[in-house]
């Protein structure tokens, strides 16, 4: 018999993808999806539905509502498990929400979930507790921690209650697919704000499509063996800022009009759009290298990448241009 797993954030953009993977896997013997608002019907078990199984419907599957600021109902969520999933964060949000969230609540649900005896703890972090590159080929253990933002101080703060209790923390860069609406738009927003093309330069990013990444996510819950600490997770190949830029320069309206003589470097785009702080966050990350280099979960708990961002992102733009398109 499989373990019991409890996966947080089971409506969310990634925790729905791992959700939808684990009601349809046959190893776990339970799983039960804890999430502030109601998981049926909801967009969290789409990828299970188009499979033609509705999770929920499936005797293995529980939905129970939570919160990660109320103690009281963790404990009941926890109780009988053998493996925390937890994928729930506050990104965005202020100091009082991430802190109450990110920190004290990943403190309470790991408190809990230790308590009812669970064995493992996997939970779904950020790269972006280091704070701003260049990071090039960067190995586990190798970075301090350096938080930027709120959000990246306050899920650093979250993770070491994960690693001090012996669980295992995923640090991916971008993630992007069907779903996102931070990355790919936040770039496309930026060019857009350009009157030619951006010159990024040659930095290097780690990336991950949101499929993979929920792969690896139920790979660290399920394999039989996972080392405890930070595990950064990205495709193997880092992605040239170039090849980034162009694939979504082509969801920017009006692209193929915008004159190729009139490209604009990352000092040009800061001085251009002084103004916008959404920019510069993007122009930061833009401009100097993010690529985190760790194979584990790719050759240590039988997951698979998939085929590179070239191929992963064009299975997405038909989400990506609705998107857009439908966004002023």
């Amino acid at each position: 018999m499989g373990p019991r797993l409890l996966i947080t954030g089971a409506t969310g953009f990634i925790g729905s993808r791992v959700a939808a993977l684990a009601a349809l896997a046959p190893e776990p013997a339970h799983v039960r999806l804890l999430a502030r608002r109601p998981v049926v019907p909801s967009e969290a078990l789409a990828t299970a539905a188009e499979e033609g199984v509705r999770a929920v419907d499936r005797p293995t599957v529980e939905a129970v509502p939570g919160d990660l600021r109320d103690a009281e109902a963790l404990r009941r969520a926890c109780a009988g498990i053998d493996v925390l999933v937890h994928c729930a964060s506050a990104v965005g949000a202020g100091e009082e929400v991430s802190r109450a969230v990110n920190d004290e609540g990943t403190r309470a649900l790991v408190d809990a979930a230790l308590e009812a005896g669970a064995t493992r703890i996997v939970a779904l972090s950020t790269a972006s507790v280091h704070g701003r590159g260049p990071f090039r080929a960067a190995k586990p253990g190798s970075l301090p921690l350096a938080p930027g933002s709120t959000t990246s101080r306050t899920r650093a703060a979250g993770e070491r209650h994960v690693v001090d209790a012996g669980g295992t923390a995923l640090r991916p860069h971008l993630v992007y697919g069907t779903g996102d609406r931070q990355v790919v738009p936040g770039i496309a927003r930026l060019l857009a704000a350009l009157p030619g093309p951006l010159d990024g330069g040659s930095s290097l990013h780690s990336m991950i499509d949101v499929e993979a990444l929920a792969r690896a996510v139920l790979g660290a819950a399920l394999a039989p063996t996972v080392q405890p600490g930070p595990h950064y997770v990205g495709h193997p190949e880092p992605v040239p800022v170039t090849e980034l830029i162009a694939a979504v320069e082509g969801l920017v309206g009006g692209a193929a009009e915008r004159p190729r003589d009139r490209a604009v470097d990352i000092a040009g785009a800061r001085d251009l759009l002084a103004g916008l702080p959404f920019a510069g966050h993007h122009l930061d990350m833009l401009a100097v290298d993010h690529w985190f280099a760790d194979e584990r979960p790719w050759q240590d708990w039988g997951c698979d990448p998939g085929p590179g961002f070239g191929a992963g992102f064009a299975d997405h733009l038909p989400w990506y241009r609705k998107l857009l398109g439908d966004t002023p």
